[in-house]
């Protein structure tokens, strides 16, 4: 005789989690308990951190109360803003020019441009705005002009950082119209648009959404980037608190006052910037 052997069916494994008494399956969340001892201890010493900081003396939060608001110190911020914007205008100006000049067909434009942003970004701007500041001794007469006390500590300021900024922004650019489908370039063609209307037409709209987030990256850095001229003497906003703690000697309270206002301004420069992307990537994947 042969022994016949009766298959049963495999019973399913086990499912995990627990039952609620009617063979259903009820998920259990998985436990973080390492994430959230984490977040605990962040939490605790941000805590002590901030209650060191609050109830610290030497911070002086009375004297920062003080002269948040003084005529000097918003002064020197409003030459920081001004200074900041017509930089990024001008910078941007004369980048927009070398990123075209970098992209043209012709070769020397092509060097020309490529030498300006080599030398540019290679120099650190605390050398060129000293350079520009002791321009007379290298060049005492231009055209027959004195430049000995020509220039000012603010016309000094502008054109350095002007000369700086504009090799970054060359870039920024650049980068923006490469990003651009050579396939939108041909149809703009085809369809008889001539140079300029194609760029401002076709090449730059596209291209605002590889640019805005660097050049708001950009505008902030050169905001806070301008309290180097309070080397050469110009009242901006840290060359303002400067001089209030020379005087009074309360330099800890005055720096927090310069630090506050640079965190306010650029606080408030973030948040153009987000509205600004999401302006520029209306119709894209990434919008929201």
């Amino acid at each position: 005789m042969s022994a016949q052997t009766d298959t049963l069916p495999h019973s399913p494994p086990a499912p995990l989690g627990k039952s609620d008494g009617n063979d259903r399956l009820r998920i259990v969340p998985v436990r973080r308990t390492g994430q959230w001892a984490a977040a605990v201890a962040v939490l605790a010493l941000l805590s002590l951190a901030l209650n060191s900081v609050i109830r610290n003396d030497a911070f002086q939060w009375d004297v920062v109360a003080e002269y948040f608001t003084t005529t000097a110190v918003l002064r020197g911020l409003g030459l920081t803003l001004w200074l900041t914007a017509l930089v990024m205008v001008l910078g941007f100006a004369l980048g927009t020019l070398l990123a075209v000049l970098r992209l043209s067909a012709n070769r020397v434009l092509q060097a020309v441009s490529w030498g300006y942003i080599w030398l540019f970004r290679s120099t650190p701007i605390l050398v060129q705005l000293l350079f520009w500041f002791n321009i007379g001794a290298l060049y005492p007469e231009i055209l027959g002009v004195r430049t000995v006390n020509l220039l000012g500590p603010v016309t000094v300021a502008v054109i350095g950082l002007t000369l700086h900024e504009a090799a970054y922004a060359a870039e920024v650019v650049r980068g923006g119209i490469l990003s651009v489908e050579r396939g939108q370039i041909e149809a703009a063609q085809s369809l008889g648009l001539g140079p300029w209307r194609r760029f401002r037409r076709i090449v730059l709209p596209q291209a605002m959404r590889s640019i805005v987030p660097p050049a708001g990256n950009m505008l902030i850095g050169t905001l806070k980037g301008t309290s180097i001229v309070s080397i050469i003497a110009v009242q901006d906003l840290l060359y303002s608190v400067q001089l209030v703690y020379h005087r009074t000697y309360q330099v800890i309270p005055l720096l927090l006052v310069a630090t506050m206002w640079y965190a306010v301004v650029t606080s408030l420069l973030g948040i153009g910037q987000h509205y600004v992307e999401r302006h520029y990537a209306r119709g894209t994947a990434g919008a929201r």
